[in-house]
């Protein structure tokens, strides 16, 4: 037995050593936060590690964009993915623990309400429809679709949506309800998007949201509803000309990763990958059913993160409408 654990220790050696002799270790960036940036991020990871020969390992958590920020308030990740922007309170623990961030845009999104395909009477909705469907006083109460429009069925109306630590949720009520985390309770909440995309698969009687991703890897199992600001303004579907024109409005909305300036400052591999992000996730993002940003958007994010520029140009709270070149404007300065 003794022999046996000698030649496993000698292999284990022979593992780690490089040419010449050279022992390889290997390197940990950590990535957690958002369910909706995660498919950007992942495949980022995917493509850098393989450039990279397997030097450096990232690992991609998904416990949704305020459960990330908690951890890496509390300085246990490198980098933060998120669906929204950092909120006062998540500022403030980032402040006591000495975490200093540096916030980059990184992508659009275009939120999607969601429907089964059988659905035939909802396929346009207003948002205050969807008020009605999803402010906290019609828990309990608003359950037939009937009852949010006449001329739809009586039929049971069951719902899904993104879990109480996730940015879209946090982002969707804000936009639909007016205020961020005012919701019924009473609807199937998840922050992995594969549930609710099954859910509302399965369902004739389903709506959901989640993501622009999730929708169109799904779109033979779901239809995405067109949404309209008020009754008498043309119904817009989520698409990526629309998020660019500015007119898929009120969900609309940029995503972010944001890193630990200390991490970027003194650890060359995280530096390394949010640089190889910046510059590599234009196809990736195309690729993953996000809309990319302007070129000069990724730009002026590569110069944030050299300059080590920290904090936020969204002031502590989840914006509604903010179009591609009001980003840009902000970022800027």
């Amino acid at each position: 037995m003794k022999h046996s654990n000698a030649w496993i220790a000698l292999a284990v050696v022979g593992v780690l050593a490089g040419c010449g002799g050279q022992r390889q270790e290997q390197v940990l960036v950590t990535v957690d936060g958002s369910s909706t940036v995660y498919p950007v991020t992942e495949a980022v990871a995917e493509e850098f590690q393989s450039d990279t020969a397997g030097t450096v390992k990232v690992t991609v958590g998904v416990s949704g964009t305020g459960g990330g920020f908690k951890k890496f308030c509390r300085g246990e990740t490198d980098i933060s993915d998120a669906s929204r922007p950092i909120l006062s309170q998540e500022i403030e623990a980032c402040r006591a623990a000495g975490v200093e961030f540096i916030e980059l845009p990184v992508a659009f999104d275009a939120l999607t309400v969601v429907i089964n395909p059988a659905n035939t009477w909802a396929q346009e909705m207003t948002v205050a429809e969807l008020k009605t469907i999803w402010s906290p006083q019609a828990q309990g109460t608003i359950t037939r679709w009937n009852q949010v429009n006449p001329a739809w069925p009586d039929e049971p109306m069951n719902l899904f949506g993104a879990g109480a630590d996730s940015g879209t949720f946090d982002y969707f009520t804000e936009a639909v309800v007016g205020k961020s985390k005012s919701s019924r309770g009473d609807f199937t909440a998840s922050e992995d998007d594969n549930v609710l995309v099954t859910g509302v698969a399965q369902d004739k009687n389903a709506l959901g949201f989640f993501g622009f991703a999730y929708y169109q890897e799904n779109t033979a199992r779901l239809t995405a509803v067109k949404i309209k600001l008020d009754a008498d303004a043309p119904a817009v579907a989520p698409s990526a000309q629309a998020v660019i024109d500015g007119s898929y409005q009120p969900l609309s909305r940029p995503i972010f990763i944001y890193v630990s300036a200390k991490a970027a400052k003194e650890r060359p591999e995280v530096k390394q990958f949010v640089e190889y992000y910046l510059t590599k996730a234009v196809p990736l993002i195309e690729e993953v059913k996000y809309i990319p940003l302007p070129e000069r958007a990724y730009t002026l994010a590569l110069e944030n993160l050299r300059s080590g520029k920290v904090g936020t140009v969204f002031g502590g709270h989840a914006e509604i409408g903010v179009r591609i070149e009001d980003l840009l404007s902000r970022e800027a300065h």
